[in-house]
């Protein structure tokens, strides 16, 4: 990942300079678009696809004794993604788990792009390979070419300082291309460098 001056906002949020390109996005535009055109036969740039977002949620069931884990969570992935997290508050009420509509239940951030290819970066080289015994991710899509992964604990990001953490917590990351296709979008992030289990049999 390429080197950049790390400027905070007030709220300690990093900001990105005007006019820096991420390594990534980058290598996106260098060497992923023309060797997807090539793969896929595909005659215009515009037909190669590309990923438009990625949204990081993490589910804070907790929050329903402890109301301070949400303020906890939402600090911990601003610090992970570099952009403020939203709140999600549940849609009903389910008395078994004394949830009330409108109980904050979790966090989420949507990046969309430098600081999703930042975040891209990040998680491939850095984040994933920390994971104790890590053997890759599963190539499983939605049909509509996107693509969710999970990890059990926020710590495999360096960012996360292990000696302040109080709670483990979870997070997904789902990956939104341009594409319907699977095939497609499993190409794009292959070559992104998300480290499929399979890669090898499906190149």
């Amino acid at each position: 990942m390429a080197k950049k001056d790390t400027k905070k906002d007030s709220a300690g949020i990093q900001i990105i300079p005007k006019n820096y390109v991420v390594t990534l996005q980058k290598k996106y535009k260098e060497e992923i678009t023309p060797k997807l055109m090539k793969e896929f036969g595909y005659k215009s740039i515009m037909q190669v696809p590309r990923l438009e977002k990625i949204v990081v949620n993490q589910g804070v069931g907790a929050a329903v004794a402890d109301k301070k884990l949400i303020e906890v969570a939402q600090n911990e992935l601003a610090t992970i993604t570099g952009q403020k997290a939203i709140v999600l508050e549940s849609k009903r009420d389910i008395s078994n788990f004394k949830l009330r509509k409108g109980m904050p239940i979790g966090v989420k951030v949507t990046l969309r792009r430098e600081k999703m290819y930042e975040f891209l970066d990040r998680l491939i080289s850095i984040a994933l390979p920390r994971i104790r015994d890590f053997q890759g991710i599963h190539d499983k899509f939605d049909g509509r070419g996107n693509y969710t992964i999970g990890v059990r604990e926020q710590i495999i990001f360096p960012e996360i300082d292990i000696d302040k953490v109080t709670k483990i917590f979870g997070m997904e990351m789902t990956f939104v291309t341009n594409t319907n296709n699977d095939e497609e979008a499993y190409a794009l992030l292959r070559e992104f460098g998300l480290p499929f289990k399979n890669a090898k049999k499906k190149q």
